[in-house]
């Protein structure tokens, strides 16, 4: 199965950047100022970023990408040959460009 298109697109380091504005509680910055160096980050706004990204990967895995490998499983389980669920990759990922 090949990785899905939004996925690669997150491996580029040049991708185009926004800024947000989040209203957190002070204490909540102070913890994360603690442990950013803990953790390896510069900062705490890295170690911000990077809990984003991790809650982000987990649930793209589970409600996304894990449906469609399930999905690829029990079509495979019922007899669907691996060409056609190729085929079928293949035309989905045209739909989406």
């Amino acid at each position: 199965m090949s990785i899905p298109e939004r996925i690669k697109t997150r491996l580029n380091k040049d991708r185009p950047m926004t800024s947000i504005t989040l209203r957190i509680p002070v204490d909540v910055v102070e913890s994360l100022k603690e442990i950013a160096p803990l953790r390896g980050f510069s900062g705490y706004q890295a170690l911000l970023k990077w809990y984003v990204s991790d809650g982000l990967r987990r649930d793209e895995e589970r409600y996304t990408i894990g449906q469609t490998a399930r999905l690829i499983a029990a079509l495979k389980r019922r007899g669907v040959s691996d060409a056609v669920l190729e085929e079928a990759a293949r035309e989905t990922s045209e739909m989406t460009h």
